[in-house]
């Protein structure tokens, strides 16, 4: 069982990096596919596939990696809010992520989006983990 699967998905797609994997394969959720989503809308993951296997379903992402050097697109995964200690944000009190080059990705009450969308709109939420 587990107690935190946004910690479980961010873990399977860093360690399917650490391995070179090219696909990898995790349990569906409504927010992990968002996630997903978001990952793949700033460039972060080559494609994505949900697939419906009668229970929960399965979500299959093609890692992306640069070509030349084979090192991956993501550098880093960070869980930010965990189950233990929460961590809510304002727009105005947002982080920056390695400088701007970064994301976080942020569950408001509009919805999963990152930090600059949040910003937009002037939505706050919680800050489920930051990428670069």
């Amino acid at each position: 069982m587990v107690t935190d699967p946004i910690a479980d998905f961010l873990t399977r797609v860093r360690n399917a990096q650490m391995a070179n994997h090219r696909i990898v394969e995790i349990p569906a959720s409504n927010l992990k596919k968002r996630i997903t989503e978001i990952l793949y809308d700033k460039g972060y993951i080559l494609k994505y596939k949900f697939e419906d296997d009668n229970k929960q379903g399965v979500i299959k992402i093609a890692l992306k990696y640069d070509a030349n050097t084979k090192v991956p697109a993501i550098r880093s995964l960070e869980r930010v809010s965990r189950p233990g200690l929460r961590t809510y944000s304002k727009p105005a009190d947002f982080e920056r992520v390695q400088n701007g080059l970064g994301i976080a990705i942020i569950s408001t009450s509009k919805g999963v989006m990152t930090d600059k969308e949040a910003k937009a709109q002037n939505v706050g939420g919680e800050v489920l983990c930051h990428i670069y």
